[in-house]
């Protein structure tokens, strides 16, 4: 038996791509074509094939491993007729180079014309309302900027165009409900590969400009294998950690549809993200899917209102009362976000055993800071808030309490090793919770102006599903209302929250005679599944203690 390099062909127009995944090992015996390795350029990824059968004598390549055309995979022990001397491997590698190339679909197409622009698959949601649309023809338009604005009744979102281009046509205006598939425009410009685009129709029975001619007879061109063609593969060794194991078309789905990989699990080899792992959690997240069956039950028959049967929850039935027979009413639909939300409160508060601790802070010396430093930024218009502090704040009791930063699930307990803080927005249409994420990593006056650009964000109703997912904490804030003290609900799978209201000048004594000092009401609820008296009061004086002197942030 004769030994054979197998090399990379020609995979197109890339010079270096990167091995993400081992598909054999030493040892394996291999068929013709069998896949051997997984790379990755930034624009697809595909597996290179081998080009004859045999057994694996020696992997030349590792994971991370930078590859190209003519570089040589593995060497083969070749079988049979396979086994030829080394200079008849090269036609056999330039045969199968169509192969890769035809994978490597995911890099931008060069064709040009009208392209029709569909909704994408934005979950499980059946006529979504256009509440605004956001270009009109003859705009330029770059590739996945926002088109129009769906909402549905539970969550609004943005739809990106597939395609850059000037737009030809509209085919939605405010109003309508659209569905996937549905066409949204009609752009003169360039479809990406993979995109929710096609080429808008020339006359009947004419071939698209673009569409490749059919491959000669005998030229050895080899068609990509379908997906269930390819022999299942164990490999032999486990992706790096790092970024989401995921190709460059799911990335980029992803980034469509808003959804952060880091925080979907896959479900293909090795953990890797396909795209209906990607659709799963966007319609987990606009559907608030996490309730178990009982919550699931209660829910769907009590969202948010006291109009449904305790009978659900094993209580009794809720009241049935005419309240017209008592004088004048009116009856208003409840908002689309107060029925959602609803529906999660509901679910937590009978859930979660809450108990909550109520303290004060002394803020004079910080609130004396944050007005000083807004007076010198006032030119640049960059304003501090108090939140912005109490974010910061909180990520240090965080790290110091780490049971407050952890999630129950099932018998276990997983403590998180990153601070996505998430804040308490009132806007017109109800309570929204956007995420500030890695606020260990940011500065005060970063957070507040991501803070801002989120409120306006939660305000216009365009939050996306990322925005509002994957936090540790939550701070529900009361200060610009007024109020003492309240019990905050905690927002599952979170395990604490903190609620926070306006602040007010107080005589304190100070060993020798009363002084004013600021005081700002801390309510602090926690799972009691997971955390006991002793560490919520300790979290809290500990929290008091650095808003008095904020200092203890750096220690």
């Amino acid at each position: 038996m004769a030994h054979i390099d197998i090399q990379v062909p020609d995979i197109g127009d890339f010079d270096e791509v990167t091995v993400i995944e081992l598909l054999v090992k030493p040892g394996d015996s291999i068929k013709a074509e069998q896949s051997l390795i997984t790379v990755e350029s930034d624009k697809a990824s595909m597996e290179i094939p081998s080009s004859h059968a045999g057994v694996v004598k020696e992997l030349k390549v590792q994971l991370g491993d930078k590859v190209k055309r003519g570089s040589v995979v593995l060497v083969l022990e070749a079988e049979g007729a396979a086994a030829a001397p080394q200079a008849a491997a090269e036609p056999a590698v330039a045969q199968i180079t169509a192969a890769p190339v035809a994978v490597a679909v995911a890099a931008p197409a060069t064709a040009t014309g009208p392209v029709r622009v569909r909704v994408p698959d934005i979950g499980d949601f059946k006529d979504v309302t256009v509440i605004e649309v956001m270009v009109q023809p003859g705009d330029s338009v770059k590739l996945e900027q926002s088109l129009v604005t769906v909402e549905s009744d539970k969550a609004s979102m943005e739809i990106p165009s597939s395609v850059a281009g000037v737009v030809r046509e509209i085919s939605v205006k405010v109003g309508d409900k659209i569905n996937i598939g549905d066409l949204l425009a009609v752009l003169d410009g360039v479809a990406p590969a993979g995109a929710a685009a096609v080429p808008a129709p020339t006359e009947p029975g004419a071939t698209p400009a673009n569409a490749a001619p059919p491959a000669a007879p005998g030229t050895g061109a080899v068609a990509p294998a379908s997906a269930g063609s390819v022999p299942a593969h164990i490999p032999a060794v486990a992706p790096s950690a790092g970024l989401p194991h995921a190709s460059p078309s799911v990335r980029r789905f992803a980034r469509l549809l808003g959804v952060p990989l880091d925080e979907v699990k896959g479900s293909g080899p090795k953990g890797r993200i396909t795209e209906t792992d990607v659709q799963n959690f966007t319609r987990a997240v606009m559907g608030g899917a996490t309730l178990t069956r009982l919550a699931a039950a209660a829910a769907a028959k009590a969202p948010a209102s006291g109009s449904a049967d305790g009978a659900a929850l094993g209580l009794l039935p809720w009241p049935k009362v005419d309240f017209s027979k008592f004088g004048p009413i009116e009856r208003k639909d409840m908002s689309r976000i107060k029925k959602i939300s609803g529906a999660n409160l509901h679910r937590n508060w009978v859930m979660i055993p809450h108990v909550t601790n109520h303290d004060d802070a002394d803020i004079t010396d910080l609130e004396a800071f944050r007005v000083l430093t807004n007076k010198e930024n006032e030119k640049s218009g960059a304003k501090v808030t108090m939140l912005a502090f109490l974010i910061k704040a909180c990520v240090a009791a965080l790290k110091k309490f780490p049971e407050f930063n952890s999630s129950l699930d099932g018998d276990q307990l997983v403590l998180k090793q990153y601070f996505h803080i998430a804040f308490a927005a009132d806007t017109p249409n109800g309570l929204m919770v956007p995420v500030i994420r890695d606020a260990d990593k940011k500065g005060v006056m970063q957070i507040s102006q991501e803070m801002g650009d989120l409120a306006k964000k939660a305000r216009d109703g365009k939050l996306s599903p990322a925005d509002m997912s994957g936090a540790c904490f939550t701070i529900s804030s009361l200060g610009g209302i007024g109020g003492r003290y309240f019990t905050p609900i905690i927002n599952a799978p979170e395990v604490a929250i903190l609620g926070v209201c306006r602040s007010t000048t107080e005589p304190l004594w100070n060993g020798t005679a009363f002084v004013p000092r600021l005081m700002l009401p801390l309510s602090l609820s926690w799972d009691h599944r997971v955390i006991d008296g002793a560490a919520a009061a300790r979290f809290n004086v500990y929290l008091g203690q650095i808003l008095g002197d904020f200092r203890r942030v750096l220690l």
